[in-house]
């Protein structure tokens, strides 16, 4: 006999992700106004639905040094949040 899994933990993850929108504070200094807005509310948007990322039509270039491995980015970066760079990222 064949059992249906409707509410599998495989097929999706539970609950959504965080509204917060973070970047390091040197690349933020360096987006426009308008592409600032554009990441926040499409992470916002993300999050009321539900969802635990964002559309990867807003992924951001350039935001990692070259060269740098992807734990050096993490620890050694000033990470800050998009709608207000005078908070840090868990905030």
């Amino acid at each position: 006999m064949a059992f249906k899994l409707y509410n599998s933990p495989f097929k999706r993850a539970k609950g959504g992700g965080t509204s917060k929108t973070c970047l390091p504070k040197a690349k933020i200094a360096s987006l426009s106004s308008e592409k600032k807005k554009q990441l926040v509310s499409s992470k916002k948007s993300a999050a009321s639905q539900g969802k635990q990322k964002r559309s990867s039509k807003t992924n951001v270039k350039g935001a990692r040094r070259p060269g740098a491995t992807l734990r050096d980015w993490f620890e050694n970066e000033d990470w800050r949040r998009v709608d207000d760079p005078s908070k840090k990222c868990g905030e």
